[in-house]
């Protein structure tokens, strides 16, 4: 049984969005540091992405932790931006809109990652495709190392987050 699996019991249980993305805005606060504000304004798009692509919205938090510390402004030296680092060139197409906006950058990341599950076929595939890209984790060893490594990482940004709840 992989670590990664959405439990019919989410940790941030069944109530309304709102709810939801309070209790996940606390967490995200605690374990991360992260400031009120942010957290109150990113919460909800994570919550409601998640939903729309059944993806645990505690593995996009933690994600996003691993790849901006919440940081929107966040532009990587490969050209990745915003909260969930998403390279404009590769998937403007897929993800059209402003990839600078959280929203539209939390939906995509969000996207992204649910698409990359599909092929991957689980989780923690998905997550070291989200790093290095499918052909670079299947066609190098050095960047399959990567990619794990970048999975064990966000694993443990989300027991963190988890251990906060």
């Amino acid at each position: 049984m992989s670590a990664f699996l959405i439990s019919a019991c989410s940790p941030l249980g069944m109530g309304s969005v709102a709810k939801r993305s309070a209790k996940l805005s606390n967490g995200i606060q605690k374990a991360y540091a992260v400031d009120p504000y942010t957290a109150n304004r990113v919460a909800p798009m994570i919550v409601q992405s998640a939903e729309k692509y059944q993806v645990d919205p505690l593995l996009m938090a933690a994600m996003i932790r691993q790849e901006s510390s919440y940081r929107s402004n966040a532009i990587s030296p490969a050209g990745a931006v915003g909260l969930t680092q998403v390279i404009p060139r590769y998937w403007q197409q897929t993800c059209p809109g402003n990839l600078y906006d959280e929203f539209t950058n939390v939906n995509c990341g969000t996207y992204i990652l649910s698409r990359y599950n599909q092929s991957a076929g689980s989780w923690k595939k998905a997550l070291a495709y989200y790093n290095v890209g499918p052909t670079g984790y299947e066609t190098n060893r050095k960047m399959r190392k990567q990619g794990k490594r970048y999975a064990k990482q966000v694993k443990v940004h989300k027991q963190n987050l988890k251990g906060a709840l």
